[in-house]
């Protein structure tokens, strides 16, 4: 008899049907803890229950999440109802919960809180602390696990965007007691020394325990007190350590992590060969703006015949000295005849007119003018100015206009 060969579907679609068979698994309650909580735009929720010794993969979907009177949050411990079943595309068993009631929170979650709000009240999260990230750093020092994948997505990114810096690692355990202190450890020792021009520290997703040597405190102010910048790199997008608040910048990936800490080449490469062509046009330009005026220059008058100029200018001088002659002219037979017309009206207004129609100008021995009989008295002596010549007479007998009436 010939052995039947299963598919991977046959095999899953098999296990699924003996769950689905065993009515224990059809409506169970599991009570642990939430952890790695995802809400997606659909309305679905997955999560993973956890406690000691294991952990479940669970879903809820959007009816059943849509009932829920409280929002769900890692470290929370939980009761779920549900079924327990195979989803066949994957092959991994896990818990389609009906309902969800909150027993309590998990005592990381709560730590976790008290040491954030402790940290903030000291100021290790106030921003005016973060230092920027170098442009361009020559060093990049990563700590972090040496056997993670993490480490080598990170080389991997950072040889493939900016092969010219050098990756110094140093190896820390990143999960365990003992994970802290060596994280410290080593951030102190890279900023001490200046092993690297920006330390990135972090390590893969994980479980809020895996994750949990990135919120101890001795990391947290080892970050803080660091001279260097850092870059937090821990996790997943949803997970949040105290290393992040205290970091300089917050890498949702490692992978991130080596993005943000060196620029990209391709990008550098081209910025620079559009910095060249932009310059090789301006040169042109350039070039051809002053090949323009050179050419402008060569055709004009002056370059085919050197006295052109001398004459041009010759006969501008010769039409402007006519100009001011005429203008001179002009100028000159106004004046003459202001002059004309000024002399004939003081000659008008001389006193030898008055005197040439037979008047006279008498005055006294001083030399002033007499105008009234008044002036004079019987005995005085007076110059009397005729038209031609004048005499000079003694006062015989004096009178005013008055006297003659």
């Amino acid at each position: 008899m010939e052995q039947h060969v299963f598919g991977v579907a046959e095999v899953n679609q098999l296990v699924k049907q003996l769950l689905d068979g065993e009515p224990m698994l059809q409506n169970i309650y599991v009570r642990g803890e939430l952890s790695n909580y995802k809400m997606y735009p659909s309305g679905h929720h997955y999560f993973t229950l956890k406690d000691a010794d294991g952990a479940l993969r669970c879903v809820m979907f959007r009816g059943q999440a849509s009932r829920l009177r409280f929002r769900p949050e890692n470290g929370m411990q939980v009761i779920a109802r549900g079924r327990i079943t195979v989803f066949p595309r994957d092959g991994a068993y896990q818990l389609y919960c009906d309902a969800l009631t909150p027993e309590g929170a998990g005592d990381l979650a709560v730590a976790f809180e008290q040491l954030k709000a402790k940290l903030h009240a000291e100021g290790l999260f106030d921003p005016a602390h973060k230092k920027p990230l170098p442009r361009y750093p020559q060093r990049i020092a990563v700590v972090t696990s040496a056997a993670g994948a993490a480490v080598h997505d990170m080389i991997r990114i950072l040889r493939r965007r900016y092969p010219i810096a050098k990756v110094i690692l140093l190896p820390v355990r990143v999960q365990g007691t003992e994970a802290p202190p060596e994280i410290a450890g080593a951030i102190r020792y890279a900023d001490r020394w200046k092993i690297g021009d920006v330390i990135i520290t972090g390590r893969g997703g994980g479980s809020m325990e895996d994750l949990w040597a990135f919120n101890d405190e001795r990391v947290a102010r080892a970050i803080y007190d660091c001279e260097t910048p850092v870059i937090s790199a821990v996790g997943h997008e949803p997970d949040v350590t105290i290393a992040d608040f205290v970091a300089d910048a917050r890498a949702s990936t490692p992978s991130n992590a080596a993005e943000i800490a060196v620029p990209d080449q391709v990008e550098l490469l081209r910025w620079l060969r559009g910095a060249g062509d932009r310059m090789v046009q301006c040169e042109t330009g350039r070039l051809e703006a002053a090949r323009q005026r050179l050419d402008n220059l060569a055709s004009k008058r002056v370059m085919r015949d050197q006295l052109a100029y001398v004459q041009d200018k010759r006969m501008e001088l010769a039409h402007l000295q006519q100009r001011l002659g005429d203008l001179s002219g002009a100028l000159l037979s106004r004046r003459r005849q202001r002059f004309s017309a000024l002399a004939a009206a003081l000659d008008a207004m001389s006193p030898l007119k008055v005197l040439g129609r037979g008047y006279a100008v008498a005055r006294s021995q001083d030399g002033t003018i007499l105008k009234s009989g008044r002036e004079v008295a019987p005995g005085d002596r007076v110059s009397v100015t005729l038209s031609e010549g004048g005499f000079d007479a003694v006062v015989d007998r004096s009178y005013t206009k008055e006297d003659q009436t």
